[in-house]
């Protein structure tokens, strides 16, 4: 199983192709072809690590809950309808699985940070959306070397915030501004409405930043107190 995070989608000029691939697959497999099983995992078992690494930061536990997914990609491969993407209803059978965990574990309140304040390892199409919330919050005030100390606190701010947010509202910014996903596809994912997809897109990022500010207030006093004292 993989180990690490990577895009579960293709790039754009390829998506077509990537996607009429998907589809033969999953005729190969309707077909009782075993091999076809074969590529489907190899296809996406790192696009879905990475889905699940997002929404638990837990290396182990996203590859246990990459398998989960698969087997529940295997026991309802014939209820896909092709409707949507492959990739879609795949990712949105991942979700699933990594929000029923949050759920019955609370794991928002737990998840390990460990290796994160490091920032983007290149493995989302959009950039990470922590990146995003963070240069917002700078709007180049700063020379370089001061902005770069910023941007590390702030994205430090960032994540540690991720751990108050509800898991609906980590997963619906994970496919929005990291994964870059439109909100069409989002709707899909999620099985909600794209009017529904954008008011919850707005109320995670509303609550994502008033989480960072109140961490920015709280840390204020502290950091004035050390200044304080080392001119003393």
């Amino acid at each position: 199983m993989a180990t690490q995070p990577s895009n579960f989608a293709p790039g754009p000029d390829d998506s077509g192709d990537a996607d009429a691939r998907d589809l033969a697959i999953v005729e190969r497999i309707r077909s009782g072809d075993a091999a076809a099983w074969s590529a489907l995992i190899r296809d996406y078992q790192d696009r879905l690590f990475g889905v699940c690494f997002r929404m638990v930061r837990d290396r182990e536990m996203a590859a246990d809950l990459t398998q989960d997914a698969f087997v529940k990609v295997i026991r309802g491969i014939d209820s896909f309808d092709g409707r949507s993407k492959l990739s879609t209803w795949m990712i949105r059978v991942t979700m699933n699985v990594c929000l029923s965990k949050l759920r019955s574990e609370k794991l928002r309140r737990h998840a390990s940070l460990d290796g994160l304040a490091a920032g983007s390892s290149g493995d989302g199409r959009g950039g990470d959306w922590e990146d995003l919330v963070a240069q917002e919050s700078r709007s180049g005030r700063e020379p370089a070397g001061t902005a770069n100390v910023e941007l590390k606190e702030e994205r430090e701010r960032v994540l540690a915030a991720l751990r108050e947010l509800d898991p609906e509202q980590r997963a619906i910014l994970i496919l929005c501004d990291c994964r870059s996903l439109p909100y069409e596809e989002i709707a899909q994912v999620l099985g909600v409405a794209v009017g529904t997809v954008k008011s919850r897109v707005f109320r995670a990022r509303t609550a994502l930043r008033d989480v960072v500010e109140q961490m920015a207030r709280a840390s204020a006093p502290r950091m004035q107190d050390g200044m304080q004292d080392e001119a003393k």
